[in-house]
């Protein structure tokens, strides 16, 4: 059987190219589908533990279920150390991943105490050997890194691990200009991304207070970076690739109406059903669908409901009974087309 990953084109890298981040617990195949869906040019899948992986955790290999559709697709991986990291490689290469990226962004307790993720900037030696382990079993071109701006205010590390890293063969960086101890805290600051992208000559990819289309724009027009990457923007609206491209194309279509985003949970629960179809699924659809519907009017009510469904039936009645108070009957959202960019590592 050939491999979902096996037929990925060369990476789109570029300012009309947005990315899906990876996000835990909600990048999961549907989601990234429905992305792809509304102009996606390439997603990242959760993060995977390169432990995990070579014990076989069943979450892990939940993570990884994807689909000829699913592509690029980049698997981020996170471990402490190069063995490993490597070891867990090997798995993925021989499952015909073909994009990498190396997670040292997240600082959650759980992932930082086992030294992964973001404590990686603490120890930045054990981090460049990670690297260049990564970039020896993939092959050049293949391998991007996820970083933030240190550890803790005023340890900024990443001017030199940067220049290191490229050394070292990596084909993109993304950059999320916070601190670990931050978390989501505070702003990022966009000023770094343009100190950054004067430092090197590697594509970078911007993350990090992208939650509209247009902040996906002033951060390129105030920074010069590459691309974008969307995280928390794409879990409130995964329509925010499609309204960034419109952005872009300035052709000014307006994707915000109730029978828009109704059409993005009816979809996104098609795509559910289509690749999961267990209790798992559904229970992400009640914390999901008020996201998507936040702007209908009665939104509190309406959450009410949507958190206490029990059944795919009982969610379709719901939307079929929303889909009766709007003026219009609009059919739901149609994938774009998307064109691969020629930049790319």
């Amino acid at each position: 059987m050939t491999s979902p990953f096996s037929s990925s084109p060369r990476l789109p890298i570029g300012p009309e190219d947005p990315w899906l981040a990876p996000l835990a617990g909600f990048s999961d195949l549907p989601f990234r589908l429905l992305c792809r869906e509304q102009g996606c040019a390439a997603a990242c899948t959760e993060m995977v533990s390169a432990k995990g992986l070579i014990f076989s955790n069943a979450a892990t290999q939940r993570i990884l279920a994807s689909h000829t559709a699913d592509t690029p697709l980049v698997v981020q991986v996170y471990g402490p150390e190069a063995e490993t990291v490597g070891q867990a490689m090997e798995m993925l290469c021989d499952r015909g991943v073909r994009f990498f990226d190396l997670n040292v962004g997240c600082s959650v307790p759980k992932v930082t105490k086992t030294g992964s993720g973001a404590a990686l900037l603490r120890t930045p030696e054990t981090l460049l050997q990670i690297v260049k382990t990564m970039v020896a079993k993939a092959g050049t071109g293949q391998v991007g890194v996820k970083l933030r701006l240190g550890w803790r205010p005023g340890e900024d590390v990443f001017p030199e691990l940067a220049w290191r890293l490229e050394d070292l063969g990596i084909a993109w960086l993304t950059l999320h200009p916070r601190w670990a101890t931050q978390g989501y805290s505070g702003q990022a600051d966009w000023s770094r991304l343009a100190r950054l992208r004067e430092q090197i000559t590697l594509p970078i990819i911007a993350s990090g207070d992208l939650f509209t289309a247009e902040d996906a724009q002033r951060c390129l027009d105030q920074t010069g970076v590459n691309g974008v990457m969307f995280a928390r923007g794409a879990l409130w609206d995964p329509a925010i690739f499609r309204k960034f491209r419109a952005l872009r194309s300035k052709s000014g279509a307006d994707f915000a109406t109730p029978a828009f985003c109704l059409g993005l949970v009816r979809r996104h629960m098609e795509l559910a059903r289509a690749h999961q179809d267990d209790r798992r699924a559904l229970l992400a659809m009640r914390t999901i669908a008020p996201r998507y519907l936040r702007s209908f009017t009665g939104a509190k009510s309406l959450r009410t409901q949507l958190t206490q469904i029990e059944s795919w039936s009982q969610l379709e009645t719901l939307l079929d009974a929303l889909l009766k108070t709007l003026p219009h009957q609009v059919s739901q959202p149609r994938p774009m087309k998307t064109h691969t960019s020629k930049e790319g590592p």
